[in-house]
């Protein structure tokens, strides 16, 4: 699961997942799980339901949230897949379907850049799934990240697939071997995922170590680093110094880094460039060197690091 974003404003979040662990405990007492089977595995959310439709359910199922609207191409490719995908698990997971065109405070809580864009909520906690009409292999992958995060870290157990909703195993596209790199990938993303960031960049490069070219420890560890840089920040002295003094370089570089944490990444991109175009020497290598890296937090395929790759060539050149 890929992605930086601000989640802090995602409303009600909080208050969300102290009622998922109401209901587990619950759930607990009486012996088993909340059922989600009872409600549709497909749905429509807006604002003014979210609460209940999609954070309160979180607490018994995994909610995938798919931001989508008429006019967007790659939703049509995407969206039907996940709906298929959501009939095909059966209950491990549901599928919210939000028109970013009629809610538009839900499209800007989740720091949506463009769409389509899936996030998951999982007792009451929103998580950055991935954006783009990405291949049916790499939804699946995500989705079962997706389930056994939910089942490890939050102890939510949707319903076993029984025979007659399990998808015929002929029908149904054979994962791939493991890779040479799995074992360690997986090690690396479980201690990103705790919060050990030390440990999870150096992960990422022992597996880089032996694969230099593994696009997978690559993001991964662009991402630990951007998130290690950040950890103990104060980002109202950031902000501060970069606003009275836009010739500093490092006091650019830093801020960039807090706006691609908190989903702006527009604003990364281009208060690095502007640093570039207003800077020389060392300074200007350390901005185009961090601009690089968050490229990589991105992800080329991003239209967004295309158009800052072009500027930035502008900008030296």
């Amino acid at each position: 699961m890929s992605g930086v974003v601000d989640l802090a404003a995602v409303k009600a979040a909080g208050e969300a997942k102290q009622k998922a662990e109401q209901a587990r405990a619950e759930a607990a007492r009486q012996g088993g799980v909340p059922a989600a089977g009872a409600q549709p595995l497909i749905f429509d959310a807006d604002e003014a339901g979210f609460e209940p439709d999609v954070l309160q359910r979180s607490a018994e199922v995994p909610v995938v949230i798919d931001f989508w609207a008429d006019w967007c191409e790659p939703c049509k490719q995407l969206g039907p897949l996940l709906e298929r995908l959501a009939q095909e698990y059966a209950g491990r997971f549901v599928l919210a379907k939000v028109d970013v065109e009629a809610n538009q405070m839900l499209f800007q809580q989740f720091g949506v850049q463009s769409i389509p864009a899936v996030f998951a909520v999982v007792a009451g906690q929103a998580l950055p799934l991935f954006q783009g009409a990405a291949p049916e292999a790499q939804v699946r992958q995500v989705l079962d990240q997706l389930i056994q995060v939910a089942e490890q870290r939050f102890g939510i157990v949707g319903p076993p697939l029984t025979a007659d909703a399990a998808p015929d195993a002929a029908a149904v596209p054979q994962e791939a071997p493991a890779g040479p790199h799995e074992h360690a990938l997986g090690l690396a993303h479980q201690a990103l995922d705790a919060g050990d960031l030390g440990g999870a960049v150096q992960a990422y490069k022992n597996v880089l170590a032996d694969d230099p070219g593994n696009a997978e420890a690559k993001l991964g560890l662009a991402q630990a680093e951007l998130l290690r840089r950040v950890q103990d920040m104060d980002p109202q002295q950031v902000r501060k110094a970069a606003a009275e003094n836009a010739a500093d370089a490092q006091a650019q570089i830093a801020a960039a880094d807090l706006d691609l944490v908190g989903g702006h990444v527009e604003d990364a991109f281009g208060r690095l460039i502007d640093t570039v175009k207003r800077t020389a020497g060392e300074d200007r290598d350390a901005a185009r060197v961090r601009l690089l890296e968050l490229f990589e937090v991105i992800g080329a395929d991003d239209p967004r690091v295309g158009a800052a790759r072009t500027a930035l060539s502008r900008a030296l050149f």
